[in-house]
């Protein structure tokens, strides 16, 4: 309840949409740049490993592979589970790059509207 709180109720002027892109630019803060993901799997690959749509993110390579090893040593599953661990660190990885994008978003927010405040005070008080 409490981001949920804080999101609708207290500050929803700084708190990111989570539907829409980020509004300020990601190279923002970032002087030497950042590394860009890339996807490494393919469309064709998809669709011929038959991944739902909500599984077509970054890690699909890793869940590729995983569907690969388990048809090719099936009945023995247990010798894929380096490769189910491989998928779930990276949708780990990915979960925990998406919270921080979500609080950096957050952050320059505030921080923008505390720009505006003190602009306006100072135009006030002029």
């Amino acid at each position: 309840m409490g981001h949920m709180w804080s999101t609708y109720v207290t500050n929803p002027d700084t708190s990111p949409d989570i539907y829409n892109m980020p509004t300020f630019d990601p190279l923002y803060g970032f002087p030497e740049g950042r590394k860009e993901r890339v996807m490494v799997a393919t469309q064709q690959e998809m669709n011929d490993a038959r991944l739902p749509l909500d599984k077509r993110d970054f890690c699909a390579h890793f869940l590729i592979d995983f569907y690969k090893c388990r048809q090719a040593e099936f009945p023995n599953l247990s010798a894929c589970m380096g490769k189910k661990h491989d998928y779930d660190q990276c949708e780990y990885q990915d979960y925990v790059m998406r919270m921080k994008e979500y609080e950096r978003e957050k952050r320059l927010l505030q921080r923008s509207k505390r720009k505006r405040l003190k602009a306006a005070r100072e135009e006030l008080y002029e």
